[in-house]
């Protein structure tokens, strides 16, 4: 008999999706942790009352058939739809909703957000047994399913071979939907993603500008962003590699310092030409939580991952200032009169 047992997640505070009822197995024992380094408390309680094994995503490989469920932190980006894609069960500790380029895969059956460790309980032995019977099919199996249930239905109707004029409407049809498939994802991506972070940006300056913390956060910005030297220590410090994982996460640290700096260029408070230098000096993190989770899609062996997910980080210690340095140059004489 196992000795795991269900646990059933929920929502938390502006949070969306789920319940979860998550149930490891002796083929999938692990509740693997991808939140910018170390196991998050949410997913050390899941261990706890389930059994399971919870292991940092970051510095070992699990394959996402081997998982229970996975513990992230991300805001709104790949994340969110990387792992319900892959067809595991995702808790987010960031309250967040579906979006980003994989949200058609976010389901309120694969994914819950916003959740914090009081979310996470046992279940009632009704949904203990249902998420049972749910594991006792798998995926594979259900597909066999459906394709002999269309076989048969296809069995019983006779055979008709399509004209000239069907194979062309039929074309046509085909062509037709698909660009008006891609209209509809447009706009879809245009009010979920573009509009809110407009309105974000927005909302941001109008308070820097109302309230005049742009007056005090212009003095001490303005000794870091207003030369070189200060744009050059800003992209190190960004690219630690034991805080750059915490910075990546829906890049919230980079667009808030990119408002302040772009109202400061506005305002005459910071040289235009430094404009460049200070978008790669604010950039350096992004990406770098996503680094063990592109290396588990590149289908990377365990010992690569371990190598590589520090290699990243430490190498953009390196590329950050580097890329400052670059940009400073390609600026010069780009505003001048």
């Amino acid at each position: 008999m196992s000795s795991y047992r269900a646990v059933q997640v929920t929502k938390g505070s502006g949070g969306w999706g789920g319940p979860l009822t998550i149930l490891p197995t002796e083929e999938k024992p692990y509740i693997a942790s991808v939140t910018g380094g170390g196991i998050h408390p949410v997913a050390e309680r899941i261990a706890e009352l389930t059994g399971g094994i919870a292991i940092d995503g970051f510095s070992s490989k699990v394959e996402p058939d081997e998982m229970a469920c996975v513990v992230i932190d991300c805001g709104g980006t790949a994340r969110c739809g990387v792992y319900p894609k892959l067809g595991v069960l995702t808790v987010d500790v960031t309250p967040a909703s579906p979006s980003g380029p994989l949200m058609n895969f976010i389901k309120e059956s694969n994914f819950v957000s916003g959740v914090q460790v009081s979310n996470v309980g046992l279940p009632g032995e009704a949904a203990a047994a249902e998420a049972v019977e749910q594991q006792k099919k798998s995926a594979q199996e259900l597909k066999a399913e459906a394709r002999a249930k269309v076989a048969q239905l296809q069995g019983q109707q006779a055979p008709h071979k399509p004209n000239f004029i069907e194979k062309i409407g039929r074309a046509m049809g085909k062509v037709v939907g698909i660009f008006y498939q891609a209209g509809r994802d447009t706009v879809d991506q245009v009010l979920r993603n573009i509009l809110p972070f407009m309105a974000f940006v927005s909302t941001i300056i109008g308070i820097i500008l109302y309230t005049g913390i742009g007056d005090v956060l212009a003095n001490v910005i303005k000794p870091l962003a207003g030369n070189m030297i200060g744009l050059l220590i800003i992209s190190i410090v960004c690219a630690l590699p034991f805080l750059s994982p915490l910075l990546g996460p829906g890049a919230v640290i980079a667009q808030v310092v990119g408002v302040l700096v772009g109202v400061e260029i506005g305002r005459g408070n910071i040289p235009p030409q430094l404009a460049l230098p200070a978008l790669f000096a604010i950039n350096p993190q992004v990406g770098c939580d996503f680094v063990p989770v592109g290396l588990t899609l590149g289908e990377a062996k365990p010992e690569t991952i371990e190598v590589g997910v520090p290699a990243v980080l430490i190498s953009r210690q390196i590329t950050g200032p580097l890329a400052v340095v670059i940009a400073y140059i390609m600026s010069i004489g780009l505003y001048s009169n």
